[in-house]
This record gives C-alpha cells, sequence and structure tokens, in this order.
C-alpha cells in the first residue's frame, strides 16, 4: 500500500534528505588515497548525530553500520572496512537519516583522486541517468516512465542495468511501497500522483547486469568484477515537475575543494 504525504511531512522528508547532502558533503572533504571506509562511516555517525538525527540505516535489518560504502566492483551495501582506497578507485556512499520521524535517503559515487577515462564516463551516464528519471517523476505518469528513462540511456553505453535491486517509496520507513526498477516499458506501473515521496537510484555496471549477493548478507558486486555505479534523489511527485528533496549541489562544491 502507497503511503501518500501531507505537505508538513514532505516538508520534513526534505529536512532529512538535506541532512543527508549535507553528510555527503562532509564525507566528500575526506575522500582521497589513503582514508578508510571506517573512518568516513564514524565521521557520518558523528555528524548525524551532532545535528540530532539518527542514521536511518544503522540497525536497519542488523546492518551494523551508518553508511553503505561500495567501492568499484561493489554495487550497492557494502561494509564500510580497514581497507585504504587507492588513487583510482570509484566509492558509492549510501546515507539514510532519520529525523522527526521521517527518512532522508541518498547515494553518491565519487572518484578517489584521478580517475580513467571510462570510469568517468560510468560515473556521468549514471548520473545522468538518475537526471532523465526524475525528470519523468510528476504526477500523472507512471514509474515505468522513469524505469524506462534510465534503461534507455544507459543502453546507449551497452552498460549493464541492474534487475535485482530497485528504488522505493521513503516516508516514515526507509523503503515504503512503490518500487522503482530502473528497466521498464513506459506506461507501465503505479501511476505517480502528489503526495508520493520515492528513491530513486540507477545502479548501473560496466560490464554485465548480473551481480552476486555475498554471505554477509548485505554487499552486492558485479558477477564479473567490473565497476558499478550509483546514485540516488529522494523526489516528491509533484504535477509539471519532480520536487528533488536530495541535492548533490553541495557536495559537488566540496569536490571542487579538494
Amino acid at each position: 500500500m502507497i503511503y501518500y504525504k501531507t505537505a508538513e511531512e514532505i516538508e520534513l522528508i526534505r529536512k532529512s534528505s538535506l541532512l543527508v547532502s549535507k553528510t555527503l558533503a562532509e564525507i566528500a572533504g575526506m575522500i582521497k588515497p589513503g582514508i578508510t571506509g571506517i573512518a568516513l562511516d564514524k565521521r557520518a555517525e558523528e555528524f548525524i548525530r551532532d545535528h540530532g538525527a539518527e542514521p536511518a540505516f544503522k540497525g536497519f535489518n542488523g546492518f551494523p553500520y551508518s553508511l553503505c560504502i561500495s567501492p568499484n566492483d561493489k554495487v550497492v551495501h557494502g561494509f564500510p572496512s580497514e581497507e585504504e582506497l587507492k588513487e583510482g578507485d570509484i566509492i558509492s556512499v549510501d546515507c539514510g537519516v532519520a529525523w522527526n520521524g521521517f527518512i532522508g535517503d541518498s547515494a553518491y559515487t565519487f572518484a578517489v583522486g584521478a580517475i580513467s577515462e571510462d570510469l568517468q564516463t560510468l560515473l556521468d551516464v549514471t548520473k545522468e541517468c538518475l537526471r532523465r528519471g526524475v525528470e519523468k517523476a510528476t504526477a500523472g505518469n507512471r514509474v515505468g516512465d522513469i524505469s524506462y528513462a534510465v534503461q534507455e540511456y544507459a543502453a546507449q553505453f551497452n552498460y549493464g542495468i541492474v534487475k535485482e535491486l530497485v528504488g522505493h517509496g521513503v516516508g516514515k520507513e526507509l523503503h515504503e511501497k512503490p518500487e522503482i526498477p530502473n528497466f521498464g516499458k513506459r506506461g507501465s506501473g503505479p501511476k505517480l500522483e502528489e503526495g508520493m515521496v520515492i528513491a530513486i537510484e540507477p545502479m548501473i555496471n560496466m560490464g554485465t547486469a548480473r551481480v552476486k549477493f555475498w554471505d554477509d548478507g548485505w554487499t552486492v558486486s558485479t558477477k564479473d568484477g567490473k565497476a558499478s555505479a550509483h546514485f540516488e534523489h529522494t523526489v516528491a511527485i509533484k504535477k509539471g515537475k519532480a520536487e528533488m528533496l536530495s541535492t548533490f549541489e553541495c557536495i559537488e562544491e566540496r569536490i571542487k575543494q579538494n
């Protein structure tokens, strides 16, 4: 069942989502060769709690950390580790915040130092997939319109589109209805209506779309060991134009300062 939000509830989700964006911006300033996922996770938790909120991921179905940190061939849900990031790596950082009873959720894939042209293209294409998906997240459209927009653009680059993992509704719970796949047919799926808040999150692989699930119960990586990128926004459905509740602006401003 889809839970429709009031204008007041959407503002609370916006507040949580913007704190997620600020947390990712805080982390962006630390991402360089030699940093560990554990150090990023520790700082994110401190930052979130310093603002009076709680990490939404920590304890969710037993997940033990505040961030999902997924470098290189990890698609999503990676555990922060003591392994140092290296020049040329990419790293998806997914963050959730619970504040005033509502969740914010966003993810960004960062370059660690200078990366190859192929990896940069993967990041650029995945972020553009997200932009195109968000563009279709308007009242009167259907979930399949978002899904098709993501799929249609990624397919032009012969990238693999992960099918086992999807975006989702966001509100009082981290994962609500409806599911938002990154592949599908235009005009299919649940109708998008005002009051819906969703997380759109393309997960795009440089090679095969096939993934493997790790024995830790969380980590997902590409089957062929090639890189994967992941970007995510929390979005409110409106007439005419989607309203992004999270932002990349502060993150990218911080990246420029590195």
